[in-house]
Parts: structure tokens; C-alpha cells; sequence
């Protein structure tokens, strides 16, 4: 199955954000909900089962100067297997003006045994752009093993790189359940805050050289969580480790509320 997804939000000149382009393909749906803090929010929902291995999905979303808009997702996704040696696809690509703000805040992916998923997506970001960008990965439903899934994140900021990582889990990728990788857990996640807000996470000061540097936060038994300033921008990324699902979303939600305006 193929399915292509924009959404385009400006601003109006009031003050405020209308969705210009709202448009999707089964199985990504495209719904406007009410608005969250008085940000408008578009849900992404599953008109099928998947994604499915074969399956090649595309979301795209821009926002202009001045705009901001929250994207979810109804419910988690669960990467399925399909017919032999197919592999599914999930692409979303992003670009955020000068002035503008986006929040992707997707449910979790899963990784159901025997799938083979690629999740890519790639951030263009201007000087004066804001993001909340969420990521979430669950290795496998309840009592099984994990799929294949590789979740690759490319961010742009400002015409430079800003961040570029990639994470392998399943049979295809040897080590991923070890120290040097998730150490048994088996959800894992990360948070990218872009903008001003960044500056005001836990981050510590270096007394040496006098730059933020990160350091490990409170996560409690079998997790963990540490918050990185990056390079390149005002920018941070918090990432976490957890025993599941609940514990993870609990370890990346306080830094979204606190990013998010009242």
C-alpha cells in the first residue's frame, strides 16, 4: 500500500494558525481536533491495519512564519510483517519557517515480531524556528520478541546539520538488546527541543571551559534518562531508556509540558 499526507498550517495576521492544506490517503488520515493551549492540532489516524511490510507512507508537513501547529497520532503504531523479504516504510519530512513552531507528538511505534520497518524522518528548521519532536519505539507487543525496525532522524537548523541519529533494533541488528545499546530495555525514546526553551532544561555548566553539557536525570529501576544540550543552535535532546511503554512516556512528557505554552 502507498499513502501520501501534507498538512500546511500559516498564519492568519491575527495572531493565530489556520491549516491552508489538510490531505491524506488511507491509511494516513488527517483529522483536525480542538485546539491544545490555543495551538491548533491535526491527529493522524490509522485507516488500516500497519504499516505493513510493502508498505511505503509519506507525511509531509510544513509550517509558515509565525505559525504553530501540534501533530499526534490516535493511537500507537504497530509495524507488522507482510509478504517475504518486503520491507515497510514510514517517511515524514518537515519544514518549519522563520517564527514558526511545530510539536510532533506521535503515539509509540511498535516492533511486532517478524516486521521489517524503516522509520525515516528528516527536519528543515530556520533560524528562528521552534520544535518539540518526539520519538518513541516499543521492541515488540507484550510476551514477544522484536522485529526489525531501524528509526533514522535527520534535523537541519539554520542551513547546518543539528542532529543525526539512528537506532537498529531486532534480529537484523546484533548487540541492540546488550550494554552498549538498550541493556535490556525494551522502550526507548527521545525528545529534540529546538528554540529558546531549550536553554532552560536541566542542563549543567561545564567549569572548565564554561559550556552546558548534560548529565543523567532521575528515571528510577530498570530506567534511564539524560538531557544533552547539542551543538549547533538552542538546542537539547533528551533520551530515554525504559522497561515500557508507560514509564517512557513518563520520563519524555514533563519536558513537553514544559515547552509547550499556557
Amino acid at each position: 500500500m502507498r499513502a501520501v499526507a501534507r498538512v500546511v498550517a500559516v498564519a492568519d495576521g491575527r495572531g493565530r494558525t489556520v491549516l491552508r492544506e489538510l490531505r491524506g490517503e488511507s491509511p494516513l488520515l488527517l483529522r483536525q481536533a480542538a485546539a491544545e493551549q490555543g495551538v491548533p492540532t491535526v491527529y493522524v489516524v490509522g485507516g488500516a491495519a500497519g504499516p505493513l511490510a510493502g508498505d511505503d507512507l509519506r507525511l509531509s508537513v510544513e509550517v509558515g512564519p509565525g505559525a504553530t501547529v501540534r501533530v499526534r497520532t490516535v493511537a500507537a503504531s504497530v509495524a507488522l510483517p507482510g509478504r517475504a523479504g518486503a520491507v515497510s516504510r514510514m517517511r515524514v519530512e518537515a519544514v518549519v519557517h522563520d517564527g514558526g513552531t511545530l510539536h510532533w507528538l506521535p503515539e509509540q511505534l511498535v516492533a511486532a515480531a517478524g516486521c521489517d520497518h524503516v522509520a525515516e524522518s528528516r527536519v528543515t528548521l530556520a533560524e528562528g524556528a521552534g520544535l518539540l519532536w518526539r520519538e518513541e519505539l516499543v521492541c515488540g507487543r507484550y510476551g514477544e520478541p522484536a522485529g526489525d525496525v531501524v528509526v533514522a532522524t535527520s534535523v537541519d537548523h539554520a542551513g547546518r546539520p543539528l542532529l543525526r541519529q539512528s537506532l537498529a533494533v531486532g534480529p537484523a541488528a546484533p548487540g541492540w538488546a546488550g550494554p552498549a545499546v538498550l541493556g535490556g530495555a525494551t522502550a526507548t525514546g527521545s525528545l529534540l527541543v529546538v528554540g529558546p526553551a531549550a536553554a532552560s532544561g536541566p542542563a549543567t555548566v561545564d567549569a572548565g571551559g564554561g559550556q552546558p553539557r548534560g548529565r543523567l536525570l532521575p528515571a528510577g529501576p530498570g530506567a534511564s534518562a539524560a538531557w544533552l544540550p547539542l551543538a549547533g543552535g538552542p538546542a537539547a535532546l533528551l533520551t530515554a531508556t525504559a522497561a515500557d511503554a508507560h514509564t517512557l512516556r513518563v520520563l519524555l512528557t514533563a519536558p513537553v509540558d514544559a515547552h509547550t505554552p499556557p
